[in-house]
């Protein structure tokens, strides 16, 4: 296999399922409802700033393996406007859409293009970036299901 495989699989787990961890963000976030999803626990995140967050680098990486410019800003990366059950229902729908064309951008990236510069060399490598999105996503999947946890207790 691939390493562009291996690691399209490996997001894919955090997204859809298979992982090791037996958890991943679509068992997770399904059956949240809205007022759960921005329910406020202690000073924490909410559990839909969570799934904004993620989500947000996962399109900003998506549009440079399009070849589109790196357009993500950090302080931005929290600031959704989730608003409603029908806004959460929505993202959700489009991020299981946009987490699988993601995919498909992995699987189309050449080998080679791995020992690249990332957009800029300061960066690091697109190998680097791409495992960073699989660790930054199993962090926050992390923190969402303590959250919910508590929510639910």
């Amino acid at each position: 296999m691939k390493t562009n495989t291996h690691i399209a699989k490996h997001f894919k787990e955090i997204y859809f399922g298979g992982n090791w961890t037996c958890s991943h963000l679509k068992n997770q976030l399904s059956d949240v409802t809205w007022q759960e999803a921005t329910q406020q626990v202690n000073n924490l995140n909410t559990i839909a700033t969570l799934a904004f967050h993620i989500h947000y680098y996962v399109l900003a990486v998506t549009k440079v393996l399009q070849g589109k410019p790196l357009e993500a800003k950090d302080e931005q990366s929290f600031n959704h406007s989730l608003q409603t059950e029908k806004d959460w229902i929505t993202f959700l729908d489009h991020m299981w859409k946009e987490a699988e064309e993601f995919i498909q951008c992995i699987e189309q990236l050449p080998d080679e293009k791995l020992n690249a510069y990332f957009t800029d060399k300061k960066y690091g490598l697109y190998y680097r970036n791409l495992h960073g999105i699989i660790e930054h996503s199993h962090y926050h999947l992390g923190q969402i299901a303590i959250i919910k946890k508590i929510i639910r207790a």
